[in-house]
């Protein structure tokens, strides 16, 4: 049972997408909305046993525990998404949620379920790729998204409980109590009653057929998962983490944590705490890399190697994570020329380490790409800026360097293996060049095989369209960018 679930899921992002072949009874404090992608089987909804199927789509309210459950040979698949709705400007849901509903329904034809995955696939993508004011993407997309759910939830909802508003409201008060007060070992089901005045017995059942298990099963799982923040966190001693967690005494803390983390506490702290140190490795190759500082990414990316990293995690989420916020701050206006060459230098610095560990692995680029600024042409900087984002991508660049002649870059591509060439200008005289490459590739019967890219001052659009050449991009990030993206097809 992974009880840090929810605050891994969200962190300060204002919407989380995930996918799954069923959950564990959870109730989530955030708005979610499920998706069945495939396969049948059984939504449970707090006491209460649903029939799934593909195509339905669910809605469930904060605080309403709910799990799916697969019957059947084909999997179940699920997809999820989860929001935050005072962040995202959507706080009334786009009224989703009629009449206090704990459960929005809807069965989706094929058209819609398409149309549906399609929203997730958008606030998917902007949540990835976090460009220029990714969460005002995902807050309009979302909008719309709620707005044409709306229009297919069915008010006559399939054996859903039904919420009352002053059932609601007691639910969420104990949710707020548990989630305020479960440090204080004074905190009772029974206490909760009478400050709420309702029955101990009746607040039971009621909380318990919305978050699907009783309280006090509810607080001990809060109580644990403080604990494990706590032995992950702090070095506090388990006297002290049994303290400020509200719980009664050692010995119970120990057989409770066992009974549900399947380990003692000494060993999750253990087990997790190294993943936390190589997390703050890769945190710092990135953040180095961006500032240009050389010296201290050789040595961070050693101590990796050294704490038994996988080389290519090291590429991925080190190096290159570093390189892709500079090539999208180069985008954007918000560093400059010097900036990146000084972080390419570090990355370079970086691979001259790494790269012996990467070929004993196996680990190869995504492809490889030939460049070189063409015939009649000495300028390099552009080129050569072209080429440290694309290394930055995972990408193999054979550098042809300048003046390069259209039989220079058919002949490279033939014989290296590459499958995009780079052509680069700078003065509008050498702009003919590019469509020689063009013509040349064709008449050698490669063209069909390999993308040709352009770019340069003087180059636009409409003269890549004009020639035949596949890809025009007015900067080097973007250039990276749509290589890559040819690469994996």
């Amino acid at each position: 049972m992974e009880l840090l679930k929810k605050e891994k899921l969200m962190g300060a992002r204002p919407v989380y997408l995930y996918s799954s072949a069923g959950t564990a009874p959870y109730a989530h404090d955030l708005p979610e909305i499920s998706l069945v992608l495939k396969g049948s089987g059984i939504h449970r909804i707090g006491e209460q046993e649903i029939p799934c199927k593909a195509g339905d789509l669910y809605i469930i309210n904060t605080e309403v525990a709910h799990s799916f459950e697969q019957e059947g040979a084909v999997p179940l698949e699920i997809r999820h998404l989860l929001f935050d709705p005072k962040v995202l400007s959507v706080a009334d849901c786009y009224g989703v949620f009629t009449d206090n509903g704990a459960v929005g329904y809807a069965a989706l034809t094929e058209g819609s379920r398409r149309e549906i995955e399609g929203f997730f696939a958008s606030i998917d993508r902007e949540c990835r790729e976090e460009r220029y004011q990714w969460q005002e993407a995902v807050a309009a997309t979302l909008s719309l998204l709620l707005i044409e759910v709306g229009r297919y939830v069915n008010d006559a909802i399939k054996n859903t409980p039904a919420a009352k508003p002053r059932e609601l409201e007691l639910v969420y008060a104990v949710r707020r109590c548990l989630e305020e007060e479960f440090t204080d070992p004074a905190l009772t089901l029974e206490e909760l009653a009478g400050r709420l005045f309702v029955s101990e017995s009746s607040l039971s059942r009621l909380f318990k057929r919305f978050a699907g298990e009783s309280f006090s099963l509810c607080l001990r799982r809060k109580r644990i998962e403080h604990a494990c923040r706590l032995l992950l966190q702090t070095d506090y001693k388990v006297e002290e983490i049994v303290r400020r967690c509200g719980l009664r005494d050692v010995p119970s803390f120990y057989k409770v944590f066992h009974d549900i983390m399947g380990v003692t506490p000494a060993q999750y702290r253990i087990q997790n705490s190294k993943g936390d140190i190589i997390m703050s490795i890769f945190n710092e190759i990135s953040e180095s890399l961006q500032k240009g500082r050389s010296k201290p990414v050789k040595e961070l990316v050693q101590k990796a190697l050294d704490e038994s990293c996988s080389p290519a995690e090291i590429l991925e989420q080190g190096l290159m994570a570093g390189m892709n916020v500079i090539g999208e701050k180069f985008k954007n206006n918000e560093v400059y020329i010097p900036e990146v060459l000084v972080a390419a230098r570090a990355m370079n610095m970086g691979m001259q380490v790494l790269k012996p560990y990467l070929q004993a692995d196996g680990v190869e680029a995504i492809g490889k790409v030939c460049i070189g600024t063409v015939q009649g042409d000495q300028h390099d900087i552009g080129k050569n800026l072209v080429k440290m984002m694309m290394e930055g991508k995972g990408i193999e660049v054979v550098d042809l360097g300048t003046d390069v002649a259209p039989e220079t870059f058919v002949a490279a591509a033939k014989e290296q293996g590459c499958t995009i060439i780079c052509c680069s200008a700078l003065l509008t005289t050498t702009m003919p060049v590019m469509e020689k490459v063009v013509e040349l590739a064709k008449a050698e019967g490669i063209r069909d095989s390999v993308k040709i890219m352009v770019g340069g001052a003087p180059v636009n659009q409409d003269f890549c369209t004009a020639i035949g050449a596949d890809c025009y991009t007015n900067d080097a990030a973007s250039a990276a960018d749509a290589a890559a993206a040819f690469l994996r097809g």
